[in-house]
């Protein structure tokens, strides 16, 4: 059997995860694999850090373009740990 080119697997991963389908589901006629075949490059690329990179690559091109624009940002705790509080409170003599 041949191999799917890592292209066209990255364009049916994106696909995944921009629609939301199930991995089986992934249409075959599309071209990009099998969805467990995608599944399986997407948790290969991971162990490396691939994606840490491909993210760090596109930040650094859209900032080196002008195209970033943080006045919609949004962070919630699935991606940033919430803080609970203080582990080490200050007295209100330490604050001062």
């Amino acid at each position: 059997m041949t191999r799917i080119d890592d292209r066209k697997t990255l364009q049916g991963v994106l696909f995944v995860l921009c629609t939301g389908i199930q991995w089986e589901y992934l249409p075959q006629e599309l071209g990009f694999g099998s969805g467990p075949t995608c599944w399986r490059r997407l948790a290969k690329w991971q162990e490396p850090g691939v994606w840490e990179e491909l993210q760090r690559v596109l930040l650094d091109r859209l900032r080196a373009a002008g195209r970033l624009d943080f006045s919609r940002v949004t962070v919630d705790a699935s991606h940033v740990p919430a803080k609970r509080g203080r582990s080490n409170p200050k007295s209100r003599s330490e604050s001062g």
